[in-house]
Protein backbone atom coordinates (compact mmCIF):
# COMPACT_ATOMS: atom_id res chain seq x y z
CA UNK A 1 0.00 0.00 0.00
CA UNK A 2 0.94 3.50 -0.58
CA UNK A 3 3.27 5.22 2.37
CA UNK A 4 0.90 7.67 4.27
CA UNK A 5 2.21 11.41 2.47
CA UNK A 6 3.90 13.44 5.67
CA UNK A 7 1.69 16.02 4.34
CA UNK A 8 -1.43 14.22 5.88
CA UNK A 9 0.36 13.99 9.20
CA UNK A 10 0.65 17.92 9.37
CA UNK A 11 -3.25 18.67 8.98
CA UNK A 12 -3.69 16.56 11.93
CA UNK A 13 -2.24 19.38 13.67
CA UNK A 14 -4.31 22.23 11.73
CA UNK A 15 -7.94 22.66 11.08
CA UNK A 16 -9.26 22.08 7.45
CA UNK A 17 -12.45 23.20 8.62
CA UNK A 18 -14.61 25.64 10.91
CA UNK A 19 -18.05 24.11 10.91
CA UNK A 20 -20.32 26.33 12.45
CA UNK A 21 -24.41 26.51 12.52
CA UNK A 22 -27.45 28.18 14.08
CA UNK A 23 -28.20 25.99 17.62
CA UNK A 24 -31.22 24.67 16.38
CA UNK A 25 -31.47 21.23 15.98
CA UNK A 26 -32.85 21.51 12.24
CA UNK A 27 -29.92 24.40 11.40
CA UNK A 28 -28.44 24.99 8.22
CA UNK A 29 -25.26 22.47 6.88
CA UNK A 30 -21.63 23.13 8.15
CA UNK A 31 -20.00 25.70 6.37
CA UNK A 32 -16.44 26.56 4.96
CA UNK A 33 -13.92 28.30 7.22
CA UNK A 34 -13.19 32.09 6.84
CA UNK A 35 -9.93 33.80 7.35
CA UNK A 36 -11.22 34.94 10.09
CA UNK A 37 -12.42 31.79 11.97
CA UNK A 38 -9.70 29.79 10.41
CA UNK A 39 -7.38 32.20 12.46
CA UNK A 40 -9.17 31.98 15.63
CA UNK A 41 -9.23 28.20 15.12
CA UNK A 42 -5.59 28.06 14.34
CA UNK A 43 -4.97 30.03 17.55
CA UNK A 44 -5.90 27.12 19.66
CA UNK A 45 -3.13 25.03 21.19
CA UNK A 46 -3.63 21.61 19.17
CA UNK A 47 -5.10 18.40 21.33
CA UNK A 48 -1.87 15.92 21.88
CA UNK A 49 -1.78 12.72 19.67
CA UNK A 50 -4.24 10.30 20.66
CA UNK A 51 -3.74 7.94 23.63
CA UNK A 52 -3.08 4.51 22.24
CA UNK A 53 -3.56 1.06 24.46
CA UNK A 54 -4.94 -1.86 24.06
CA UNK A 55 -7.16 -3.05 26.95
CA UNK A 56 -8.48 -6.22 26.57
CA UNK A 57 -10.22 -8.95 28.34
CA UNK A 58 -10.68 -12.72 27.14
CA UNK A 59 -14.60 -14.08 27.77
CA UNK A 60 -13.92 -17.66 28.35
CA UNK A 61 -17.06 -19.66 28.09
CA UNK A 62 -16.02 -23.57 28.33
CA UNK A 63 -16.38 -24.35 31.38
CA UNK A 64 -19.07 -21.67 32.03
CA UNK A 65 -15.95 -19.65 33.51
CA UNK A 66 -16.80 -16.31 32.50
CA UNK A 67 -19.89 -15.96 30.29
CA UNK A 68 -23.10 -17.56 30.80
CA UNK A 69 -23.05 -18.10 34.62
CA UNK A 70 -24.24 -21.95 33.86
CA UNK A 71 -25.31 -24.01 31.04
CA UNK A 72 -28.85 -23.88 30.01
CA UNK A 73 -30.14 -20.45 31.30
CA UNK A 74 -32.90 -19.13 29.29
CA UNK A 75 -31.70 -16.55 26.68
CA UNK A 76 -33.06 -13.18 27.84
CA UNK A 77 -30.71 -14.34 31.03
CA UNK A 78 -27.90 -15.07 28.97
CA UNK A 79 -28.21 -11.48 27.45
CA UNK A 80 -28.83 -9.89 30.69
CA UNK A 81 -25.49 -11.48 31.78
CA UNK A 82 -23.35 -10.48 28.79
CA UNK A 83 -25.08 -6.87 28.83
CA UNK A 84 -23.39 -6.61 33.09
CA UNK A 85 -19.88 -7.76 31.11
CA UNK A 86 -19.83 -5.30 27.85
CA UNK A 87 -21.13 -2.09 30.03
CA UNK A 88 -18.41 -2.97 33.01
CA UNK A 89 -15.88 -3.48 30.06
CA UNK A 90 -16.77 0.08 28.68
CA UNK A 91 -17.35 1.68 32.26
CA UNK A 92 -13.46 0.46 33.63
CA UNK A 93 -12.01 1.88 30.07
CA UNK A 94 -11.46 -1.22 28.31
CA UNK A 95 -11.17 -1.30 24.19
CA UNK A 96 -11.51 -4.76 23.18
CA UNK A 97 -13.21 -7.97 24.95
CA UNK A 98 -11.78 -11.86 23.46
CA UNK A 99 -15.18 -14.21 23.29
CA UNK A 100 -14.68 -17.63 22.91
CA UNK A 101 -16.70 -18.91 20.76
CA UNK A 102 -15.57 -22.31 19.92
CA UNK A 103 -14.50 -24.34 23.38
CA UNK A 104 -14.39 -27.71 21.83
CA UNK A 105 -15.17 -28.36 18.72
CA UNK A 106 -18.63 -26.85 19.45
CA UNK A 107 -19.96 -23.25 18.70
CA UNK A 108 -21.46 -20.41 20.77
CA UNK A 109 -23.03 -19.05 17.00
CA UNK A 110 -25.82 -20.35 14.55
CA UNK A 111 -23.65 -22.69 12.32
CA UNK A 112 -23.61 -25.69 9.71
CA UNK A 113 -20.22 -26.64 10.68
CA UNK A 114 -20.15 -27.69 14.51
CA UNK A 115 -22.92 -28.28 16.79
CA UNK A 116 -24.32 -25.46 19.25
CA UNK A 117 -22.12 -25.71 22.88
CA UNK A 118 -23.24 -27.31 25.90
CA UNK A 119 -21.74 -24.50 27.98
CA UNK A 120 -24.73 -22.45 26.38
CA UNK A 121 -27.57 -24.92 26.12
CA UNK A 122 -27.01 -27.76 28.47
CA UNK A 123 -26.31 -30.27 26.08
CA UNK A 124 -24.35 -30.00 22.90
CA UNK A 125 -26.27 -29.74 19.60
CA UNK A 126 -29.47 -28.50 21.69
CA UNK A 127 -30.51 -25.20 19.84
CA UNK A 128 -31.61 -22.02 22.22
CA UNK A 129 -35.03 -21.47 22.41
CA UNK A 130 -36.35 -19.25 21.58
CA UNK A 131 -33.84 -18.78 19.24
CA UNK A 132 -31.05 -16.52 18.58
CA UNK A 133 -27.70 -16.23 17.76
CA UNK A 134 -25.24 -14.94 20.45
CA UNK A 135 -22.14 -13.92 18.53
CA UNK A 136 -24.14 -11.79 16.36
CA UNK A 137 -25.81 -10.11 18.87
CA UNK A 138 -22.44 -10.02 21.09
CA UNK A 139 -20.75 -8.16 17.56
CA UNK A 140 -23.78 -5.69 17.76
CA UNK A 141 -23.66 -4.89 21.65
CA UNK A 142 -19.56 -4.23 21.45
CA UNK A 143 -20.04 -1.86 18.56
CA UNK A 144 -22.94 0.18 20.24
CA UNK A 145 -19.99 0.62 23.18
CA UNK A 146 -16.86 1.74 20.75
CA UNK A 147 -15.39 -1.62 21.73
CA UNK A 148 -13.49 -4.28 19.05
CA UNK A 149 -14.74 -7.86 19.53
CA UNK A 150 -12.32 -10.35 18.52
CA UNK A 151 -13.39 -13.99 18.70
CA UNK A 152 -11.46 -16.85 20.01
CA UNK A 153 -11.38 -20.15 18.90
CA UNK A 154 -9.67 -23.59 20.49
CA UNK A 155 -7.77 -24.97 17.41
CA UNK A 156 -7.53 -28.24 17.95
CA UNK A 157 -9.63 -29.50 21.21
CA UNK A 158 -12.57 -31.80 20.52
CA UNK A 159 -14.17 -32.57 23.81
CA UNK A 160 -13.19 -30.63 27.36
CA UNK A 161 -13.04 -32.67 30.59
CA UNK A 162 -15.72 -31.11 32.59
CA UNK A 163 -18.55 -31.80 29.22
CA UNK A 164 -21.44 -33.81 30.14
CA UNK A 165 -23.15 -34.59 27.05
CA UNK A 166 -22.29 -36.70 24.36
CA UNK A 167 -21.18 -35.59 20.88
CA UNK A 168 -23.72 -34.48 18.89
CA UNK A 169 -23.70 -34.06 14.81
CA UNK A 170 -22.44 -32.18 13.00
CA UNK A 171 -19.34 -32.79 15.43
CA UNK A 172 -15.89 -33.62 13.78
CA UNK A 173 -15.96 -36.73 16.33
CA UNK A 174 -19.25 -37.83 14.85
CA UNK A 175 -18.69 -37.28 11.11
CA UNK A 176 -14.91 -37.83 10.98
CA UNK A 177 -14.16 -39.89 14.20
CA UNK A 178 -10.72 -41.14 12.08
CA UNK A 179 -9.30 -37.43 12.61
CA UNK A 180 -10.03 -37.12 16.68
CA UNK A 181 -8.03 -38.77 19.60
CA UNK A 182 -8.65 -39.69 23.03
CA UNK A 183 -6.18 -38.21 24.98
CA UNK A 184 -6.21 -38.56 28.58
CA UNK A 185 -9.99 -37.02 29.74
CA UNK A 186 -10.10 -35.25 26.52
CA UNK A 187 -10.74 -35.65 22.67
CA UNK A 188 -8.29 -34.03 20.56
CA UNK A 189 -8.38 -33.15 16.56
CA UNK A 190 -5.09 -34.62 15.39
CA UNK A 191 -3.25 -31.85 14.05
CA UNK A 192 -1.14 -34.16 11.61
CA UNK A 193 -4.92 -35.53 10.25
CA UNK A 194 -5.72 -33.48 6.79
CA UNK A 195 -9.31 -33.41 7.63
CA UNK A 196 -8.84 -31.75 11.48
CA UNK A 197 -6.67 -28.72 9.82
CA UNK A 198 -9.25 -28.41 6.80
CA UNK A 199 -12.24 -28.32 9.20
CA UNK A 200 -10.71 -25.94 11.51
CA UNK A 201 -9.54 -23.51 8.54
CA UNK A 202 -13.39 -24.02 7.47
CA UNK A 203 -15.02 -23.24 10.42
CA UNK A 204 -12.75 -19.65 10.91
CA UNK A 205 -13.17 -18.66 7.38
CA UNK A 206 -17.51 -19.36 7.88
CA UNK A 207 -17.09 -16.60 10.84
CA UNK A 208 -15.14 -14.67 8.94
CA UNK A 209 -17.04 -14.54 6.09
CA UNK A 210 -20.34 -13.98 8.29
CA UNK A 211 -19.31 -12.02 11.21
CA UNK A 212 -18.62 -8.16 11.12
CA UNK A 213 -15.86 -8.88 13.75
CA UNK A 214 -12.33 -7.45 14.73
CA UNK A 215 -9.69 -10.36 15.38
CA UNK A 216 -9.76 -13.63 15.21
CA UNK A 217 -7.73 -15.74 18.09
CA UNK A 218 -6.35 -18.83 18.88
CA UNK A 219 -5.28 -19.75 22.57
CA UNK A 220 -2.45 -22.34 23.63
CA UNK A 221 -3.78 -25.61 23.15
CA UNK A 222 -2.03 -26.88 19.66
CA UNK A 223 -0.49 -30.61 20.84
CA UNK A 224 -2.24 -31.13 24.28
CA UNK A 225 -0.57 -30.37 27.42
CA UNK A 226 0.67 -33.50 28.39
CA UNK A 227 -1.25 -36.28 30.18
CA UNK A 228 1.32 -37.77 33.18
CA UNK A 229 1.22 -42.15 33.29
CA UNK A 230 3.22 -42.65 36.11
CA UNK A 231 6.19 -40.65 35.86
CA UNK A 232 6.57 -40.39 32.14
CA UNK A 233 4.11 -38.88 29.76
CA UNK A 234 1.36 -40.29 28.22
CA UNK A 235 1.87 -40.81 24.50
CA UNK A 236 -0.23 -38.67 22.22
CA UNK A 237 -1.54 -41.35 19.82
CA UNK A 238 -0.82 -40.25 16.73
CA UNK A 239 1.53 -43.11 15.18
CA UNK A 240 -0.90 -43.88 12.21
CA UNK A 241 -0.46 -40.05 11.01
CA UNK A 242 3.19 -39.97 11.57
CA UNK A 243 3.42 -43.47 9.21
CA UNK A 244 1.74 -41.78 6.78
CA UNK A 245 4.10 -39.15 6.72
CA UNK A 246 6.93 -41.58 6.63
CA UNK A 247 5.31 -43.91 4.38
CA UNK A 248 5.04 -40.77 1.71
CA UNK A 249 8.83 -40.11 1.81
CA UNK A 250 9.38 -37.65 4.98
CA UNK A 251 12.24 -37.37 6.87
CA UNK A 252 11.08 -35.28 9.63
CA UNK A 253 11.42 -36.37 13.41
CA UNK A 254 8.10 -37.00 15.00
CA UNK A 255 9.04 -33.51 17.22
CA UNK A 256 9.38 -31.50 14.10
CA UNK A 257 6.84 -33.21 11.78
CA UNK A 258 4.41 -32.10 14.71
CA UNK A 259 5.59 -28.50 14.66
CA UNK A 260 5.53 -28.10 11.40
CA UNK A 261 1.56 -29.33 11.28
CA UNK A 262 1.20 -26.68 13.91
CA UNK A 263 3.29 -24.17 11.84
CA UNK A 264 1.26 -25.08 8.86
CA UNK A 265 -2.25 -24.21 10.63
CA UNK A 266 -0.85 -20.98 12.16
CA UNK A 267 0.08 -19.87 8.35
CA UNK A 268 -3.35 -20.94 6.55
CA UNK A 269 -5.04 -19.31 9.54
CA UNK A 270 -3.27 -16.17 8.93
CA UNK A 271 -3.60 -16.14 5.08
CA UNK A 272 -7.07 -16.80 5.19
CA UNK A 273 -8.24 -14.59 7.71
CA UNK A 274 -5.80 -11.80 5.59
CA UNK A 275 -7.71 -13.08 2.42
CA UNK A 276 -11.43 -12.74 3.61
CA UNK A 277 -10.80 -9.83 5.18
CA UNK A 278 -7.93 -7.83 5.50
CA UNK A 279 -8.65 -5.31 8.25
CA UNK A 280 -9.63 -8.57 10.65
CA UNK A 281 -6.46 -8.99 12.67
CA UNK A 282 -4.83 -12.24 13.80
CA UNK A 283 -3.56 -13.08 17.20
CA UNK A 284 -2.49 -15.54 19.25
CA UNK A 285 -2.17 -16.39 22.84
CA UNK A 286 0.26 -18.91 23.55
CA UNK A 287 1.59 -20.32 27.21
CA UNK A 288 4.38 -17.73 28.19
CA UNK A 289 7.88 -19.52 28.56
CA UNK A 290 9.62 -19.48 25.20
CA UNK A 291 12.14 -21.96 23.93
CA UNK A 292 14.70 -23.86 26.43
CA UNK A 293 17.72 -22.92 24.22
CA UNK A 294 16.45 -19.28 23.69
CA UNK A 295 15.51 -17.83 27.09
CA UNK A 296 17.30 -15.28 29.34
CA UNK A 297 19.55 -16.97 31.85
CA UNK A 298 17.46 -18.08 35.17
CA UNK A 299 14.40 -18.70 33.06
CA UNK A 300 12.82 -22.13 33.68
CA UNK A 301 9.84 -24.74 33.42
CA UNK A 302 7.44 -25.84 30.83
CA UNK A 303 8.52 -25.70 27.14
CA UNK A 304 5.75 -25.73 24.47
CA UNK A 305 8.45 -26.13 21.79
CA UNK A 306 8.97 -29.38 23.02
CA UNK A 307 5.61 -30.29 24.51
CA UNK A 308 2.86 -28.35 22.89
CA UNK A 309 5.03 -28.26 19.52
CA UNK A 310 4.77 -24.46 18.95
CA UNK A 311 7.57 -22.54 17.54
CA UNK A 312 5.83 -19.65 18.39
CA UNK A 313 9.49 -17.75 18.00
CA UNK A 314 9.07 -18.53 14.29
CA UNK A 315 5.69 -17.34 13.81
CA UNK A 316 6.60 -13.67 15.43
CA UNK A 317 9.83 -13.98 13.80
CA UNK A 318 7.75 -13.99 10.36
CA UNK A 319 5.10 -12.27 10.67
CA UNK A 320 2.52 -15.20 10.64
CA UNK A 321 0.33 -13.47 13.06
CA UNK A 322 -1.08 -9.59 13.75
CA UNK A 323 -0.74 -9.96 17.41
CA UNK A 324 1.49 -11.79 20.31
CA UNK A 325 -0.51 -11.95 23.95
CA UNK A 326 1.95 -14.58 25.39
CA UNK A 327 0.18 -15.45 29.03
CA UNK A 328 2.91 -14.19 31.55
CA UNK A 329 0.78 -15.63 34.48
CA UNK A 330 3.59 -14.88 37.19
CA UNK A 331 4.27 -12.11 39.23
CA UNK A 332 6.92 -9.46 39.05
CA UNK A 333 9.57 -11.24 41.44
CA UNK A 334 8.86 -15.02 40.48
CA UNK A 335 12.60 -16.75 40.42
CA UNK A 336 12.48 -18.71 37.45
CA UNK A 337 9.18 -16.73 35.94
CA UNK A 338 9.54 -13.14 36.27
CA UNK A 339 7.04 -11.07 34.64
CA UNK A 340 9.78 -8.20 33.23
CA UNK A 341 12.31 -10.75 31.98
CA UNK A 342 10.17 -12.82 30.36
CA UNK A 343 8.11 -9.24 28.65
CA UNK A 344 11.42 -8.65 27.66
CA UNK A 345 12.05 -11.88 25.70
CA UNK A 346 8.95 -11.79 23.96
CA UNK A 347 9.54 -8.13 22.67
CA UNK A 348 13.46 -9.03 21.58
CA UNK A 349 11.92 -11.65 19.51
CA UNK A 350 9.45 -9.44 17.69
CA UNK A 351 11.41 -8.62 14.35
CA UNK A 352 8.90 -8.09 11.77
CA UNK A 353 7.23 -5.28 14.08
CA UNK A 354 3.93 -7.28 15.46
CA UNK A 355 1.76 -5.87 18.24
CA UNK A 356 3.31 -7.91 21.28
CA UNK A 357 -0.25 -7.40 24.48
CA UNK A 358 0.99 -9.73 27.29
CA UNK A 359 -1.61 -11.54 29.23
CA UNK A 360 -2.52 -10.81 32.32
CA UNK A 361 -3.60 -13.13 35.13
CA UNK A 362 -5.91 -11.07 36.75
CA UNK A 363 -7.84 -13.68 37.92
CA UNK A 364 -5.37 -14.83 40.69
CA UNK A 365 -7.05 -11.73 42.16
CA UNK A 366 -9.25 -14.21 44.39
CA UNK A 367 -12.56 -12.75 46.32
CA UNK A 368 -12.77 -12.50 49.76
CA UNK A 369 -11.13 -10.81 52.12
CA UNK A 370 -8.61 -11.48 53.56
CA UNK A 371 -6.89 -12.23 50.23
CA UNK A 372 -6.03 -15.93 50.16
CA UNK A 373 -2.05 -17.23 50.79
CA UNK A 374 -1.84 -17.99 47.27
CA UNK A 375 -4.18 -15.05 45.58
CA UNK A 376 -2.54 -11.39 44.27
CA UNK A 377 -3.14 -8.52 45.12
CA UNK A 378 -4.75 -6.06 42.84
CA UNK A 379 -1.37 -3.90 42.88
CA UNK A 380 0.22 -6.73 41.59
CA UNK A 381 -1.60 -6.22 38.11
CA UNK A 382 -1.41 -2.48 38.64
CA UNK A 383 2.03 -2.86 38.68
CA UNK A 384 2.73 -4.88 35.89
CA UNK A 385 0.71 -3.02 33.89
CA UNK A 386 3.13 0.17 34.54
CA UNK A 387 6.02 -2.00 33.85
CA UNK A 388 4.25 -2.98 30.19
CA UNK A 389 3.87 0.68 29.82
CA UNK A 390 7.57 1.00 30.38
CA UNK A 391 8.28 -0.78 27.63
CA UNK A 392 8.34 0.78 24.74
CA UNK A 393 7.42 -2.19 22.15
CA UNK A 394 4.59 -3.47 24.49
CA UNK A 395 1.41 -1.28 23.44
CA UNK A 396 -1.39 -2.87 25.52
CA UNK A 397 -2.74 -6.15 27.72
CA UNK A 398 -5.14 -8.41 28.01
CA UNK A 399 -6.64 -9.61 31.40
CA UNK A 400 -7.63 -13.11 32.08
CA UNK A 401 -10.08 -13.06 32.71
CA UNK A 402 -13.39 -10.77 32.67
CA UNK A 403 -15.00 -12.23 35.82
CA UNK A 404 -12.12 -10.56 37.76
CA UNK A 405 -12.97 -7.16 36.76
CA UNK A 406 -16.54 -8.10 37.01
CA UNK A 407 -16.13 -8.89 40.60
CA UNK A 408 -14.17 -6.22 41.17
CA UNK A 409 -11.74 -8.16 43.28
CA UNK A 410 -10.00 -6.24 45.67
CA UNK A 411 -11.02 -3.59 43.89
CA UNK A 412 -9.15 -4.20 40.53
CA UNK A 413 -11.73 -2.70 38.32
CA UNK A 414 -12.58 0.56 40.23
CA UNK A 415 -8.61 0.94 41.09
CA UNK A 416 -8.12 0.60 36.98
CA UNK A 417 -11.09 2.79 36.31
CA UNK A 418 -9.71 5.93 38.14
CA UNK A 419 -6.00 5.48 37.69
CA UNK A 420 -4.50 3.60 34.41
CA UNK A 421 -7.22 3.45 32.83
CA UNK A 422 -8.65 7.48 33.38
CA UNK A 423 -8.43 8.33 30.17
CA UNK A 424 -9.84 6.37 27.12
CA UNK A 425 -7.40 4.84 24.33
CA UNK A 426 -7.95 3.73 21.47
CA UNK A 427 -6.65 0.59 20.00
CA UNK A 428 -2.62 0.80 18.61
CA UNK A 429 -2.83 1.00 14.56
CA UNK A 430 -1.65 -1.55 12.33
CA UNK A 431 -1.02 -0.06 9.20
CA UNK A 432 1.18 -3.25 7.64
CA UNK A 433 -2.70 -4.05 7.12
CA UNK A 434 -3.65 -0.50 5.81
CA UNK A 435 -1.89 2.50 6.35
CA UNK A 436 -4.41 4.91 4.90
CA UNK A 437 -6.60 7.19 6.85
CA UNK A 438 -10.24 7.36 6.66
CA UNK A 439 -11.58 11.03 5.97
CA UNK A 440 -12.48 13.54 8.47
CA UNK A 441 -16.02 14.30 9.65
CA UNK A 442 -17.85 17.29 8.98
CA UNK A 443 -19.15 18.96 12.09
CA UNK A 444 -22.12 21.59 13.27
CA UNK A 445 -23.02 22.97 16.50
CA UNK A 446 -26.67 22.58 17.43
CA UNK A 447 -27.20 23.85 20.69
CA UNK A 448 -25.11 22.27 23.01
CA UNK A 449 -24.47 19.39 21.03
CA UNK A 450 -21.67 18.88 18.32
CA UNK A 451 -23.59 16.66 15.15
CA UNK A 452 -20.83 14.28 13.12
CA UNK A 453 -21.56 13.94 9.42
CA UNK A 454 -19.08 11.27 8.01
CA UNK A 455 -16.81 12.24 5.28
CA UNK A 456 -17.32 11.07 1.71
CA UNK A 457 -15.32 7.25 1.62
CA UNK A 458 -14.11 4.66 3.90
CA UNK A 459 -16.42 4.09 7.03
CA UNK A 460 -15.31 4.81 10.16
CA UNK A 461 -15.46 2.17 12.93
CA UNK A 462 -15.14 4.92 15.62
CA UNK A 463 -14.87 8.69 16.05
CA UNK A 464 -11.97 10.37 18.54
CA UNK A 465 -13.54 13.12 20.12
CA UNK A 466 -11.44 15.87 21.72
CA UNK A 467 -13.23 18.57 24.47
CA UNK A 468 -11.21 21.52 25.39
CA UNK A 469 -12.76 22.67 29.03
CA UNK A 470 -10.89 25.00 30.93
CA UNK A 471 -8.05 25.44 28.75
CA UNK A 472 -7.33 21.86 28.39
CA UNK A 473 -7.86 18.63 26.14
CA UNK A 474 -9.99 16.10 27.35
CA UNK A 475 -10.29 13.10 25.21
CA UNK A 476 -13.42 10.40 24.52
CA UNK A 477 -13.69 7.78 21.78
CA UNK A 478 -17.67 7.33 20.54
CA UNK A 479 -18.62 4.08 18.92
CA UNK A 480 -19.43 5.12 14.98
CA UNK A 481 -22.78 4.89 15.43
CA UNK A 482 -23.59 7.65 17.50
CA UNK A 483 -23.08 10.89 15.32
CA UNK A 484 -23.76 13.60 18.17
CA UNK A 485 -22.11 14.26 21.52
CA UNK A 486 -22.66 17.03 24.25
CA UNK A 487 -20.22 19.95 24.55
CA UNK A 488 -20.05 19.53 28.55
CA UNK A 489 -18.47 22.75 28.86
CA UNK A 490 -16.19 22.53 26.26
CA UNK A 491 -15.03 25.97 24.28
CA UNK A 492 -13.49 23.65 21.56
CA UNK A 493 -13.96 20.40 20.19
CA UNK A 494 -12.10 18.02 17.49
CA UNK A 495 -13.16 15.15 15.91
CA UNK A 496 -11.42 12.47 13.42
CA UNK A 497 -12.29 9.40 12.49
CA UNK A 498 -10.94 6.02 13.43
CA UNK A 499 -10.95 2.94 10.93
CA UNK A 500 -11.05 -0.80 11.85
CA UNK A 501 -7.52 -1.11 11.81
CA UNK A 502 -7.13 2.04 14.22
CA UNK A 503 -6.04 4.78 11.67
CA UNK A 504 -6.84 8.17 12.42
CA UNK A 505 -8.04 10.38 10.07
CA UNK A 506 -7.91 14.55 9.85
CA UNK A 507 -9.31 16.50 12.54
CA UNK A 508 -12.30 18.65 12.02
CA UNK A 509 -12.49 21.79 14.63
CA UNK A 510 -15.30 23.65 16.34
CA UNK A 511 -14.90 26.29 18.23
CA UNK A 512 -17.85 28.45 20.36
CA UNK A 513 -18.56 31.98 18.93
Amino acid sequence: MRPRPLAMAATRLLPLMLLLAACAETGPPPVAVTAATATAVAAIEPPPPEPREFRAAWVATVANIDWPSRPGLAPDVQRAEALALLDRAAAIGLNALILQVRPAGDAFYASTLEPWSEYLTGAQGRAPVPAWDPLAWWVGQAQARGLELHVWFNPFRARHSAAKSPLAAPHLGVRQPSAVRRYGEQLWMDPGEPAAAAHTLAVVADVVRRYDIDGVHIDDYFYPYPVKAGEADLPFPDDAAYARHRQGGGTLSRDDWRRANVDAMVQELHATVRRLKPWVRFGISPFGLGRPDRRPPGMTGFSQYDKLHADVERWLENGWLDYLAPQLYWPIDREGQAFPVLLDYWLAQNRAGRHVWPGLFTSQITRGEPLGPRSWPAQEILDQIALQRARPGAGGHVHFSMAALLQDRDGIATKLQQGAYATPALVPATPWLDDQPPPAPLLRLAGPRVEIQPGAGEAAARWAVWRRVGGRWRFAVLPAVQRSFTLDGADAVAVSAVDRVGNVGARNFVRLP
